[in-house]
């Protein structure tokens, strides 16, 4: 499979629907008239577009945690308690593994064995196994927008039910999967995003707008500018096909001066870059994902990281923020602990309200030395481009250009290493092939070699490790 140029013709587009709406009986359910007509009949309070320009506007940050189960009664039960006890003001529906994988037949046999058991045993939603009809009951039951949760290399009749069913926004996007597929091209990774998002774009056109969320480092210290590059050009792929409400995302990196002025930049850059490309009026918004790296199994020291990246979210001006829990480093949480994690979140936000950092020497420093950066691997993938979106991201991976750490991708360079400074923040330990001036790469070296000389160690491979585990192994 491989991409398109520019905006996929949308008769065209609509014939390549059958094959995709073939692969699982639900398929046949799928009425994209008869879906549009229902997206349209959702309140506003249950349109993620609407919330998200509405905390924009009024300062707020929205709550979006990650969850899902099995069985479709236990599924809306769960996003029942994370409304009404939680406060979340998205609900996810978090898709299982088996689904992910096209394995729609072991979802099949693991559904009925949950419901055998009395228990979970698929780490989601077998949205696909269900259709659309049975997962309208979710938004039936719930007063909030929903939100499809998955990442995986093809996710196309996953975002057809789920659409078709009433969801309102739609997580990551062809670059996230860097970080869940070793095999998978970006070509090909690229070509089965467009169609999510020409689908999210047809909706949009018809009066039903779909929000696409783009969050994509395949580790937890992805350094802010690679992040930021990465997340842009996710997002440029979807505005190509017609999407008109983006929200980028940033991964929370713990240190907090860095944290804030990463979220301070990323809406401007992405708004620069669309309105150079040419895309005209969309909708930006931004959003901070709490500690995607291993958390402490002490659930009081979870908590510290939890409410960490809360106050980043909250100084840094983000308009929301996916949560997570103090049971993270246990396996997939209750919905106990999923509760526990937004309130905790809840009230650091409410005690930030209206607050921010100063704009001070060093975080405008911060701020301007991830904007340089950012800029320099965006500007190289355009000119790689020669005027494709997907040519010059493909071309980018393959030249190093744009490379994230730890990925699995056996198409990622993977010479990029990070390493915190001594407060902390993320930097380039090693720069790989990203074309970095001197003066980026020795900001970078002078920031660890100030670390390494007060710890009294070398600058080695060693940084890195101790870092992967940083948020995870703090001690008091």
């Amino acid at each position: 499979m491989r991409p398109w140029n520019g905006q996929w013709d949308e008769d065209d587009f609509l014939r390549a629907r059958r094959a995709v709406l073939a692969a699982w009986p639900t398929g046949a359910d799928v009425d994209l008239g008869e879906a549009v007509a229902f997206q349209k009949t959702l309140p506003p309070h249950q349109r993620e577009s609407v919330v998200l320009a509405q905390a924009k506007a009024e300062g707020r940050v929205l709550k979006q945690p990650r969850a899902g189960v099995a069985v479709l009664e236990e599924h809306v039960r769960l996003m029942l308690a994370l409304q009404d006890e939680g406060g979340a003001d998205i609900l996810p529906t978090t898709v299982d593994s088996y689904t992910r994988n096209l394995k729609y037949a072991d979802a099949e046999r693991a559904l009925a064995e949950s419901r055998r058991e009395g228990r979970s045993l698929l780490n989601g939603l077998p949205v696909v196994n269900y259709g659309p009809r049975a997962c309208r009951q979710i938004v039936a039951a719930v007063d909030r927008p929903l939100c499809i949760r998955t990442a995986a290399p093809d996710v196309r009749l996953t975002t057809e039910v789920l659409l078709a069913a009433g969801c309102s926004g739609q997580t990551h996007g062809p670059l996230a999967d860097m970080g869940y597929s070793k095999d998978t091209p970006v070509a090909e990774l690229i070509a089965c995003w467009q169609y999510v998002n020409r689908l999210c774009a047809y909706y949009t056109a018809h009066g039903a707008p779909i929000v696409r969320e783009h969050y994509v480092p395949s580790s937890s210290v992805t350094l802010p500018s690679m992040q930021h590059a990465l997340t842009i050009f996710d997002a440029l792929l979807a505005l190509e096909q017609g999407v008109r409400h983006v929200n980028v995302g940033y991964g929370q990196y713990g240190a907090l001066l860095q944290d804030v002025a990463a979220l301070l930049v990323l809406p401007d850059l992405m708004q620069e870059y669309a309105t150079r490309l040419g895309f005209g009026a969309v909708q930006i918004t931004c959003s901070l994902h709490q500690w995607m790296g291993a958390f402490p199994e002490d659930e009081a020291k979870a908590f510290g990281v939890i409410c960490l990246g809360s106050a980043a979210a909250a100084l840094g001006g983000a308009n929301m923020i996916h949560t997570k829990t103090p049971h993270e480093a246990w396996g997939i949480p209750t919905a106990e602990a999923n509760v526990q994690g937004l309130k905790a979140t809840g009230q650091t936000l409410r005690l930030l309200r209206n607050q921010r950092l100063p704009v001070d020497a060093d975080l405008e420093l911060e701020m301007e030395m991830i904007r340089r950066e950012t800029r320099t691997i965006v500007e190289r993938t355009l000119e790689l481009g020669d005027g494709q979106l997907w040519q010059g991201i493909t071309r980018a991976f393959e030249a190093g250009v744009l490379d994230m750490p730890f990925s699995p991708s056996r198409f990622n360079a993977g010479k990029v290493l990070p390493a915190r400074d001594r407060q902390g923040a993320g930097r380039y330990l090693d720069c790989g092939n990203v074309p970095f001036d001197a003066e980026v790469r020795e900001y970078h070296r002078a920031k660890i070699a100030e670390r390494a000389a007060a710890e009294g160690r070398s600058i080695s491979y060693d940084l890195v490790i101790d870092d992967v585990y940083a948020l995870s192994e703090a001690t008091s």
